[in-house]
């Protein structure tokens, strides 16, 4: 959304809603209804398959197809998913990373088809095309996990798009910087501001580099990277952060890369305000919170948000309604339309209270940028650790002010008392669930797909692609021909997983500061001492991720209080089969296995990883599960084996260790 010109009242931001899933006709038809109701872009929620590079039928999607988002596997699915949306029209925020570029080459293929259609010229219509990618893989090494390359190779991706973009579709965002996650990882302001301003650089540095940029355009490419940040309910201190974030950006953009033009080095974001920050427990609160949160940026006009999208009051418990996403919308319509906020010039300028923030924030990310930049940049501080171990530090202490009550969540650690709720009523649909059958219906349509499209054109395609990725020559093209030919997204990424290999991201568990001189930790610290006494042997536990899910963040405070109260601690990261976790289990001897599950997908996979400890001699290991869980599906998980199922309402960690002492106790037959 451009800035305005006139400066009596502020034209109101894009307003979205992230959505998608089941299917690209469910989503589609979800699109046209939303777009009907004010909705003036599209945020595109792509299930986790997609997201990781994988089809409906690999063995790793199973149980989350269409669970997240929408599944999106070949220039047919994005075909149907914007049926009857004029892409040259629309303005279309895409949350994709490590596969971005694949994305952006199936929906600039489906514009050309739309342009030849009407008979227009390709090129006009491309030069069109408004909308962001987010296309942001360091922070999916720190915190959400949809990465598939190492590094490296995936920076290369993203300046290959960002050239290919400046080129050919130039009102395009080939990437937004996203802090978002950071924040829910467990960034402070200033983490927040200098993990993604460091990022900025290294994808900054990297587009410089490559000669595929001529110098003078280097403010055209600048002017197209935006950024996609968090907001929590601290809004003093969120708005803030922005204020903070515009300047430095205008500042490291004049003189590390000498742009002159004042609005090219403007800050352009958008906003997801806080979804982790939702609470399960008295739900309806998280409508206050979210609009306290929409405030913190859209009061200052001099750092708004260009484009806001926001959560329902029900995401902690499950997938919202459309009517939930609605009344999401209708926030921001009546901020934009009924008040008076948008009449005013920067209402913040002046103010001694605020500035004094701002130059904290700003003092602190410009040490914590200087500390990243001294370790080789962000890439190089991604695999050593240090980020995420600093991520991971953040997020403990934090999780210990919120269990020892200096840190106040209304209806979790005080004011818990609460009338029952009109909203979640016996018999009422609080949340909107997906048929399994959408998962079998993606399957069979992905081999019907395969049997009607030119074999010998999708293995010319694919075989140029590697070719190409051996080179240091731009992938872009390549890739437009894959998506033309009717190559699926898993063979995209499995023909570059040959080229580049895969990765696994550092954890940032064994990094992370302990929590010493808690009693309450010492008296289950205590507890482990003297089981491991009365068995003779270390108390292990496994904590592990099976599936796609990439939020790591709940596991790993799992694994760090573990580690604190004297477990002994096998944590090896996301995206794992069962067939691996049982196998860990039983290599390592361990105690008890904890599964993390947030994707909706634990029905389908917490089962397996039971059965696969039964079938291999096991059974007796207990295994319990935390994630978003409906009451209903913890009733079934039960049934089928799982010893104790745990949901965010269950926030005390250390009482939960102390859960798991017992648990052992009692599966081994101790008093």
């Amino acid at each position: 959304m451009p800035y305005p010109t006139d400066r009596e009242r502020d034209r109101p931001w894009v307003m979205r809603t992230y959505a998608g899933h089941s299917s690209a006709a469910a989503s589609n038809e979800l699109y046209r209804r939303n777009l009907a109701k004010g909705q003036t872009g599209l945020s595109v929620a792509f299930d986790l398959p997609t997201q990781t590079g994988y089809d409906p039928d690999h063995q790793l999607s199973r149980g989350e197809v269409g669970k997240v988002g929408v599944p999106v596997s070949h220039i047919g699915d994005m075909r149907r998913l914007f049926d009857g949306i004029p892409l040259a029209e629309a303005n279309t925020s895409m949350t994709i990373n490590a596969p971005a570029m694949w994305l952006l080459a199936l929906y600039v293929s489906v514009a050309r088809e739309q342009a030849e259609a009407e008979g227009r010229d390709v090129d006009e219509v491309l030069a069109k095309l408004t909308g962001t990618t987010q296309n942001d893989i360091i922070k999916e090494y720190l915190s959400r996990g949809t990465y598939i390359f190492p590094p490296g190779p995936s920076l290369r991706l993203i300046t290959d798009m960002i050239a290919w973009t400046v080129h050919h579709v130039p009102k395009w965002n080939p990437i937004n910087i996203c802090s978002y996650h950071l924040q829910e990882a467990g960034a402070t302001p200033t983490q927040e501001v200098a993990y993604a301003l460091c990022t900025a650089i290294a994808v900054l540095d990297a587009v410089r580099d490559s000669g595929q940029v001529e110098p003078a355009d280097m403010a055209k490419v600048v002017a197209r990277i935006s950024f996609f940040v968090n907001a929590g309910v601290r809004f003093v201190e969120e708005m803030s952060k922005m204020r903070a974030f515009t300047a430095l950006w205008d500042e490291i953009t004049r003189d590390r890369y000498g742009v002159t033009d004042p609005k090219a080095r403007r800050l352009r974001y958008g906003v997801q305000v806080n979804s982790l920050g939702l609470t399960e427990a008295q739900p309806e609160n998280n409508v206050q919170r979210i609009v306290l949160e929409m405030l913190a940026v859209s009061l200052s006009r001099g750092a708004r948000a260009r484009a806001i999208q926001l959560p329902a009051w029900n995401e902690a418990l499950g997938l919202p309604r459309p009517w939930d996403q609605q009344w999401a919308l209708r926030m921001q319509q009546v901020l934009a339309f009924e008040t008076d906020l948008l009449e005013y010039e920067d209402i913040f300028d002046g103010s001694h209270v605020i500035q004094a923030k701002v130059d904290e924030i700003m003092t602190g990310a410009r040490e914590e940028i200087a500390r990243v930049q001294d370790l080789g940049g962000a890439v190089a501080a991604v695999e050593s650790g240090y980020m995420k171990s600093q991520l991971v530090g953040s997020l403990a202490e934090y999780r210990r002010g919120m269990e020892n009550g200096e840190r106040i969540l209304v209806g979790v650690n005080k004011f818990e008392t609460t009338e029952p709720s009109p909203l979640q009523a016996e018999g009422a649909k609080a949340i909107e669930t997906i048929d399994p059958a959408v998962e079998k219906a993606a399957v069979t349509a992905i081999e019907e797909w395969r049997t009607q499209r030119d074999d010998a054109a999708v293995e010319r395609s694919l075989a140029a692609l590697k070719d190409r990725a051996q080179t240091t020559e731009n992938l872009f093209e390549a890739t437009v021909d894959c998506a033309r030919a009717g190559v699926t997204t898993g063979e995209w990424s499995g023909a570059l997983r040959e080229v580049f290999g895969e990765y696994r991201a550092p954890t940032g568990v064994s990094a992370a500061a302990a929590g010493g001189g808690d009693p309450q930790i010492e008296r289950v610290r205590s507890r482990v001492r003297e089981t491991e006494t009365e068995l003779g042997e270390r108390l292990r536990i496994l904590v592990g991720k099976p599936g796609l899910d990439g939020h790591s963040n709940g596991a790993e405070q799992v694994a760090v209080r573990a580690r604190d109260v004297g477990f002994e601690v096998v944590y090896q990261g996301i995206r794992l089969t069962p067939e691996q976790i049982v196998a860990a289990a039983v290599q390592e001897g361990v105690h008890v296995v904890g599964l993390s599950v947030l994707s909706g997908s634990h029905l389908e996979v917490v089962p397996h990883v039971v059965d696969g400890l039964r079938a291999a001699g096991a059974g007796d290991v207990p295994v319990i599960v935390g994630g978003i869980i409906p009451p209903d599906d913890a009733a079934l998980l039960t049934e089928r084996g799982i010893a104790r199922v745990f949901t965010p309402k269950d926030y005390e960690l250390t009482e939960i260790m102390d859960g798991i002492v017992s648990l052992v106790r009692e599966r081994n037959g101790l008093s």
